[in-house]
């Protein structure tokens, strides 16, 4: 009981934060902010490969398997958004997403994958903002608790750190998939690139 006590606290904490900063353009600023994995993620990908970083396809991996692990979590917890919370109704003007809350699918991918970007420090470094912006946005929207996040970007890390110590055995098996692809030209593209 005191355990949930304070998670509620924090998170109520959280949502006093935001709403001491909410106005109508940081709604549309944040909706559209979070969207923007849509195009960052693909131009991050296409940058390593433009690079011939050999962690592009360790990235691609990482990215999938805890987008894929974020959606599980939620069906098995089913935690209601905080926009959809009655009580809750005031953090949010844009309208609320559909699906589950807890964890938070942003900070579920995109917390850890900063970790396949150590060479390029600049990079790194704009991503981090980024991310943490989006992470922001998610708590300022209501569609997810500072919980949600958190636990999110722990997971995030924890299986980025995991395939980051095994990206040589990754990128082993890339090659392998990438080889079994019928067309030549497409493959041998792939394979100068990785």
């Amino acid at each position: 009981m005191l355990l949930f006590g304070i998670i509620t606290q924090l998170n109520d904490a959280a949502f006093g934060l935001v709403k001491s900063v909410a106005s109508n353009a940081l709604d549309l600023v944040m909706k559209y902010w979070a969207e923007s994995y849509f195009v960052v993620i693909p131009l991050l990908v296409i940058f390593l490969y433009l690079k011939k970083d050999s962690k592009v396809s360790t990235l691609v991996a990482a990215g999938i398997t805890l987008f894929i692990l974020g959606e599980v979590l939620k069906l098995i917890f089913a935690e209601p958004r905080p926009c959809d919370v009655s009580g809750l109704s005031w953090i949010n003007q844009i309208g609320c997403e559909s699906g589950y809350s807890f964890p938070s699918n942003h900070a579920t991918v995109l917390t850890g994958l900063f970790m396949f970007l150590g060479k390029y420090k600049y990079i790194r470094a704009g991503y981090i903002i980024w991310m943490l912006v989006i992470l922001f946005g998610r708590i300022y929207l209501g569609q997810h608790y500072l919980t949600d996040v958190i636990v999110g970007g722990m997971i995030s890390v924890a299986v980025c750190y995991a395939f980051n110590k095994y990206s040589g055995r990754i990128e082993g098996l890339s090659h392998k998939i990438i080889n079994m692809i019928p067309v030549p030209i497409i493959r041998r593209s792939l394979n100068d690139h990785i």
